[in-house]
């Protein structure tokens, strides 16, 4: 290792304590090999109105010669409030080339909330911008399960006449996925009722980790028995046609009763399509590791299965036979 290099890791891995030691449990390490972090910034610790997460890479160069490669990841930074603070961000480094600036961009992104919090501004908004929203992705199918609104709001309205379980359910992991410092992984939970949805995913934003992805999208299918219906529904979370390209699988397999959710954490690189293949495989092999699965030969023939149930929500009655109908949370 050169000089220079052992002075940078040095002075980098000097900089990750202290960040660990001043910011405690805001601090995230995301990929110690990679030098992924992530930091939760708010205007108010006890009573946060505004949230964002600073996601940053140091790359080998930082901080003799190149900045961190950064990510800021809130529902409502966009636009010109995007482009001004990554300008303010950007200014930093200039006026401290050379120097570490962790610490100085964090407090910068704080002064900001805390400015916004001082304003008479309405919450924030719900939606959130993927990063590769612009990406052509490798196919545009339009999927019958796809719902109109990507948005989903977590507080249900739950008016289902059946008994509802309250007892949140075991939750898996799946093993991770990286490729070009982006790491994909997937949780599955059994569900059999919208509620226990809601408690899953409440249960896995518990984890810093995973609250602070870039993505969190998932999808779920409910089968119930007196209706002879599937109750189901996705989510993009911010990653255009995600959500229902999980949900698709999830119909290919045949599967029922069950909750995926995959977390992506963004590596600075553009994955293009390949990004629908990880979330995707991700799904596919929990899945087929938690016994959710048929053979390959019936996934196949469940396809047709599925074709023709999505077409009976379009108002057909020559398929009799399992309905499919959306599920919206509200």
């Amino acid at each position: 290792m050169a000089e220079g290099d052992a002075g940078s890791d040095q002075r980098q891995n000097e900089e990750i304590e202290a960040m660990a030691a001043i910011y405690g449990e805001e601090w995230c390490v995301i990929d110690d090999c990679a030098k992924i972090f992530c930091i939760r910034i708010s205007d108010d610790i006890d009573d946060p109105k505004w949230t964002l997460c600073l996601q940053v890479m140091l790359p080998d160069e930082y901080p003799g010669t190149a900045p961190p490669i950064y990510q800021l990841n809130a529902p409502w930074l966009k636009g010109q409030e995007r482009a001004d603070l990554s300008n303010s961000l950007e200014e930093i480094y200039i006026q401290n080339i050379g120097e570490s600036i962790l610490y100085l961009w964090v407090e910068k992104i704080r002064d900001v909330l805390i400015q916004k919090s001082q304003m008479t501004e309405p919450g924030p908004e719900v939606k959130k911008k993927t990063e590769e929203e612009d990406v052509e992705c490798e196919d545009d199918i339009i999927l019958a399960c796809q719902p109109e609104s990507s948005v989903k709001a977590l507080d249900f309205d739950i008016s289902e006449n059946r008994t509802e379980v309250e007892e949140l359910p075991p939750i898996d992991h799946g093993i991770p996925i990286t490729d070009r410092r982006s790491t994909f992984q997937a949780h599955l939970a059994p569900v059999v009722c919208p509620k226990q949805v809601k408690m899953v995913l409440s249960k896995l934003y518990e984890n810093k980790k995973i609250a602070s992805a870039t993505h969190n999208i998932y999808a779920y299918r409910i089968y119930c028995e007196d209706k002879q219906t599937f109750l189901q529904d996705c989510e993009d979370d911010g990653e255009t046609a995600a959500g229902g390209r999980l949900l698709h699988l999830m119909e290919i397999l045949n599967v029922k009763n069950v909750m995926v959710v995959v977390s992506r954490w963004y590596g600075g690189i553009l994955l293009g399509p390949d990004r629908f293949k990880h979330i995707n495989n991700c799904a596919r092999n929990i899945l087929v590791e938690k016994n959710y699965t048929n053979s390959p030969e019936e996934s196949s023939k469940s396809l047709g299965k599925n074709k023709k149930c999505s077409s009976l929500n379009n108002g057909s009655s020559e398929n009799p036979g399992v309905s499919i109908c959306s599920y919206v949370l509200r």
